[in-house]
């Protein structure tokens, strides 16, 4: 019997492919070590951002292919097949940062009754948040019925709440309007939420103005997370006095241009999040105002969890997820795709921008 493996050209994204591997089997395990089935895993325009950066913020090496393929890391569910290791069990069922494929192997270490980190040498270096798998069995926030959602909102979502941090920590860097690009996406759609959800007892009367393309807002204005809604041919319609921050999901270098132009001295603050058009990076790099800088959520994670303590880290999160949820769950329609065909058409379509704002695309495996 053999696995398989979706994977991409690193250079190339448009090319890709479905490869076939021998199946690992029980008997081909070391000792500590575990094998896990891929069962399910969402697939959205994060996971076009972890490939169009890959190679800056070393996603490749998650999951490592021969070159020039690699394989984009999903946020999904999978079983324990075959185990090999004392405190993990056989049908043992985790969340966590998988590959797209039909299996993967680990080496389980800091196990405890909630998770284990993957302790493999190639990942060593890499951010902790990546490596962690939670079992579902002892994972509070956990049900059942929810594992689509679950898949494709807490990733995004807990990047979402980071930057609402950030945010809130330095005063919204006395900005009186907070400027979303790829207001259509759902980590953007997460942090219009929190930063509306919150803007009461904070106190502070920020403007949260989307800007989306023009096929969008329709859609984005009809959530209501946003005081204004602007397509980005009319940047331009904007108050260049007013004192603003952006926050850049889309990657598009033109927009971000566009935006340090109009406001120049009077854009506050400027941060890169996403690539939501990879296919636009780039620009001036001497543009007015800020100098943009790049976000990096588990980096800023592992800061203020020093600072706090992840238990109370995940208190806060914990308190705007369930809102969140609540209101996500009445748009969002899930599809679920299964098959070599399936997944690229899916993967394909998210490339170039072709799913709605309201779809969640579940894959599995």
């Amino acid at each position: 019997m053999n696995s398989s493996r979706f994977v991409v050209d690193q250079n190339h994204l448009e090319q890709c492919e479905t490869q076939t591997l021998p199946t690992i089997e029980a008997a081909d395990l070391s000792e500590g070590e575990v094998l896990l089935k891929v069962d399910s895993a969402a697939f959205t325009a994060n996971n076009i951002t972890y490939a169009a950066l890959g190679k800056r913020f070393k996603y490749w090496d998650f999951f490592p292919a021969e070159a020039p393929w690699g394989q984009i890391p999903v946020w999904g569910f999978a079983d324990v097949s075959a185990s090999r290791h004392p405190e993990i069990s056989v049908g043992s069922r985790v969340y966590g940062y998988l590959p797209m494929a039909s299996q993967l192997l680990v080496l389980p270490g800091r196990v405890s009754q909630s998770s284990f980190v993957d302790t493999s040498a190639h990942r060593t270096h890499l951010a902790l948040a990546y490596n962690q798998y939670v079992f579902t069995a002892t994972d509070p926030a956990y049900q059942p019925q929810y594992e689509a959602l679950q898949m494709l909102l807490r990733p995004l979502l807990l990047t979402s709440f980071l930057l609402d941090d950030f945010l809130a920590e330095n005063a919204f860097f006395s900005a009186d309007q907070i400027i979303l690009t790829s207001a259509s996406s759902k980590t953007a759609l997460g942090l219009a939420f929190m930063l509306q959800h919150q803007r009461s007892q904070r106190g502070q009367p920020l403007t949260i103005t989307a800007l989306t393309s023009s096929s969008n807002c329709a859609f984005v204005e009809s959530l209501g997370y946003y005081d204004k809604v602007v397509s980005y041919d009319a940047i331009d319609s904007l108050d260049a006095n007013q004192l603003s921050v952006s926050v850049d999901f889309a990657g598009n270098g033109q927009v971000l241009a566009d935006i340090h132009q109009h406001f120049a001295d009077n854009l506050r603050f400027s941060s890169l999040v996403g690539a939501a058009h990879w296919d636009q990076r780039g620009g001036d790099k001497q543009l007015p105002g800020p100098a943009a800088e790049v976000f990096f959520a588990p980096g800023y994670w592992e800061t203020r969890g020093k600072e706090l303590g992840n238990a109370e880290l995940m208190q806060r999160f914990a308190r705007l997820w369930a809102p969140l949820v609540g209101s996500v769950a009445k748009w969002m329609k899930v599809n679920e795709v299964r098959g070599e065909q399936a997944i690229a058409k899916a993967y394909l379509d998210t490339l170039k921008g072709n799913i709605s704002p309201e779809q969640g695309t579940i894959m599995r495996f």
